[in-house]
């Protein structure tokens, strides 16, 4: 791996160089907290990312571990790095608001999510709580609760979602490391709008507690500024934890260590569409396909060929809109005309289907798997666009004039690898005329974690990932 400099802020440092920092003696973790939360604020300004800044708690915090650096004894990989958490996942001592006016911030908060817990035992320093839309139902970041969060490449385009906040934040130097969700594309959505790198683990190697009302479809996954911060974070965040009992238990070995590994030789399909009738932007188009040019130059053995799938849309309709159902189902009338009134009409939906109709649903989605896992035989990446288009206007669902009718019309390259469990990662791979980030994404077999976060990194020391950084205003 190659050897950071450090920038002018230390809010611009990734994780990985903040540890380095802390152990060599060249700044703290209470100055490196102290630029976090100055460029957290800001980033509230532009973008209103957060739900909370919790700037006395996080400086508390840092000088612990400034405490436990000074000593020699860091807590663990995370010490002293300032993260944030998407507003969805369960957070010690701040409440956990989920975008909707139907949940009570009385407390007690008292029990972090696996993946929190994980961050908190390594000594990671929290920051806040990031934005979501309600209950983390669609593919953009603004909610009944919190309002509308914006691009930080352009405050009046969205930030995409459900981890939109999460996403700017990270973009805007909030902290490095932030924790998201996605059961659609909710991380690698907002990543690929906001220039940044997300992962979406396979199903069950990121412990989930409590369980998802979208059931299977929903991981927890890192978004970061680099592959190697999204791998250091893996390291930790992945420990076992009683409370799934679907987690995979713990990793065979350390993502990090996996990063270097070759690529010549991958097996890599390129898929410009899905093999599907879909309007991919012409400056999309080009810039995915330089990163596949730059997988070729490292050496992979690149062919451009469909998975021949069928896009499975209306069986991810059936389960994602059975589980919003699901999330309000004790909601009385009064407080059902509080939600968003887009998440009313799918639980309206979603509450319609029979057993029947959701069975049918997983039966397509065994079908699908099964079908990418014969696809993975003969492949050891599958690289399509992470969206067709870039970001648009903030506060819709969908693009104005777009026709579509529901969030995953304009995202079809995302839903399909929840379904099929699969680990698929996004990093930038350019902008576009507007200069708004564009995204490729990869994606892996079951299991194959390491190696899209090897292929990925390969692709940041080969300078493929590389784009403007956000305006400061």
């Amino acid at each position: 791996m190659t050897t950071e400099p450090t920038p002018t802020h230390l809010a611009d440092l990734t994780a990985t160089r903040l540890t380095a920092g802390y152990a060599a003696g060249e700044f703290s973790p209470v100055e490196a907290a102290s630029a976090v939360l100055e460029r957290a604020e800001a980033a509230q300004d532009r973008t209103n990312c957060f739900t909370r800044i919790d700037a006395d708690e996080a400086l508390a915090e840092a000088k612990k571990s400034a405490e436990r650096w000074r000593s020699g004894t860091p807590a663990g990989l995370l010490d002293g790095v300032p993260v944030t958490v998407k507003d969805l996942l369960l957070t010690r001592g701040a409440p956990t608001l989920r975008g909707s006016r139907t949940v009570r911030e009385e407390g007690p908060w008292s029990e972090d999510a696996p993946s929190v817990a994980r961050l908190r035992e390594s000594g990671a320093v929290f920051v806040g709580k990031t934005t979501t839309p309600e209950f983390g139902w669609k593919g953009v970041t603004d909610s009944p609760r919190h309002g509308v969060t914006g691009n930080p490449y352009d405050p009046e385009r969205t930030a995409g979602g459900s981890s939109g906040g999460s996403a700017a934040a990270v973009a805007l130097g909030a902290g490095p490391l932030s924790l998201g969700t996605d059961g659609g594309g909710s991380v690698r959505i907002p990543a690929s709008f906001c220039g940044i790198f997300a992962l979406k683990a396979t199903y069950g190697r990121v412990p989930h507690f409590p369980a998802s009302p979208f059931g299977t479809l929903a991981h927890v996954g890192p978004m970061t500024r680099s592959a190697v911060d999204a791998a250091l974070m893996m390291d930790v965040i992945t420990g076992p934890d009683w409370r799934d009992w679907s987690q995979l238990g713990a990793a065979a070995g350390s993502f990090r260590a996996a990063l270097d590994g070759p690529v010549a030789g991958l097996r890599v399909a390129f898929s410009p569409s899905l093999g599907w009738d879909v309007p991919v932007a012409a400056e999309v188009a080009a810039a995915v396909r330089r990163a596949v040019g730059a997988l070729a130059g490292l050496g992979a053995v690149v062919e451009e060929i469909d998975p021949g799938i069928a896009d499975p849309v209306e069986a991810f309709h059936t389960l994602w809109f059975s589980g919003a159902a699901r999330v309000v189902q004790h909601l009385d009338g009064a407080a059902r005309e509080l939600l968003d009134p887009g998440l009313r009409e799918i639980c309206e939906q979603g509450a319609g289907y029979s057993a029947l109709d959701y069975l049918a649903a997983v039966d397509t989605r065994m079908a699908l798997g099964q079908a990418m896992g014969r696809f993975h035989s003969a492949y050891d990446l599958l690289v399509t666009p992470t969206e067709p288009i870039t970001a648009f206007e903030a506060g819709a669902e969908v693009p104005s004039g777009s026709g579509h009718a529901r969030w995953t019309g304009w995202t079809p390259f995302t839903y399909p690898f929840n379904m099929t469990q699969q680990p698929a990662a996004t990093l930038p791979c350019g902008v576009d005329g507007d200069g708004l980030p564009i995204g490729v994404q990869l994606v892996g077999a079951r299991h194959a974690d390491a190696l899209v976060l090897r292929a990925a990194h390969a692709l940041y020391e080969a300078g493929a990932a590389e784009i403007p950084a956000p305006p400061a205003s």
